[in-house]
């Protein structure tokens, strides 16, 4: 009896589980099955071809003495302790004020999540020409009357980091703007009665109340966030190419620059372990409160 019941398990939903294998297949061969080979051609001096001459811990020496991938770690450091911190908050509060149910709130929430159906080259080659000083924002209020006036921050290595930030909040902000205004929705109108009875302001609800039973949409936020950090490329390379000199480079800029332009394949293997290691880092935490965490409850 239970030998059957096990098997019509087996067999329940089989559509739904033949319909899964290629992705299952991806997920193992290409994803996990590439990174592994990463993983162990990053322990050989392998150059224009993989070869399997392993070499130990060299290349990570080698990729930690650089002052290239130091800088490109303080770089990303800065940017996405800033972008994650802004994004959330900015996209949090265009949620509550967009919670308000406002007149054409479909035409803004569509204005407001635009900027997020466009590639990261294209926003990066937009905000390149609006930052520009002789085509965009300096340009403009120069030829309004303010000819002292100076904003160039895409040419200024102390500014060149809040240049892309700009531009990566203005394509950021609507998608999470969106996933913390489903989360919203999903309260219970009662939450609202019961606090509108003690007295409680709509602010104070939303901080005391509100923000605590959204934790799960604060975790996933995060997460998606903070690994769009880390994969950052398209963006810098659309609008600085890395500079001016190595003021705006990313880890990813420099595993491309050692993989595909200095042919040194173990040394990207190196750095892309690196990467590999930090969204890991991001990751196992979010799976173990979303899976363990509720096992354990």
């Amino acid at each position: 009896m239970a030998t059957s019941s096990r098997g019509a398990r087996v067999f329940r939903n089989l559509n739904a589980k033949i319909a899964a294998i290629p992705m299952i297949f991806t997920a193992v061969v290409v994803f996990a099955g590439f990174s592994v080979w990463t993983v162990v051609y990053s322990f050989t001096n392998s150059k224009l071809l993989p070869k399997a001459n392993f070499v130990g811990l060299d290349q990570y020496e080698r990729l930690w003495s650089n002052s290239r991938w130091l800088i490109s770690i303080q770089n990303l450091m800065i940017y996405g302790a800033l972008a994650l911190v802004f994004t959330i908050v900015i996209g949090f509060v265009l949620a509550v004020l967009m919670d308000q149910k406002i007149r054409f709130e479909d035409t803004f929430r569509t204005i407001m999540l635009y900027p997020f159906a466009l590639s990261f080259i294209v926003t990066g080659l937009a905000w390149q020409w609006i930052l520009n000083p002789q085509l965009g924002i300096q340009n403009v209020i120069r030829e309004m009357g303010w000819t002292s006036f100076t904003f160039d921050p895409l040419n200024n290595p102390d500014l060149v980091l809040y240049g892309l930030l700009i531009a990566g909040l203005w394509q950021g902000t609507g998608f999470v703007m969106c996933i913390m205004l489903a989360g919203l929705r999903g309260i219970d109108e009662d939450i609202w009665k019961a606090t509108r009875v003690d007295g409680i302001g709509t602010w104070k609800t939303y901080i005391v109340v509100i923000i605590p039973m959204m934790r799960p949409v604060f975790i996933t936020t995060l997460v998606l966030v903070a690994a769009g950090i880390i994969k950052l490329y398209d963006l810098v390379i659309a609008q600085t190419s890395g500079g001016p000199g190595n003021a705006s480079q990313v880890p990813a800029m420099y595993v491309y620059s050692y993989m595909f332009q200095a042919q040194n394949l173990a040394q990207g293997f190196a750095a892309s372990t690196m990467m590999l290691l930090t969204v890991l880092i991001v990751l196992i935490p979010w799976a173990y409160l979303e899976f363990g965490g509720k096992k354990n409850g």
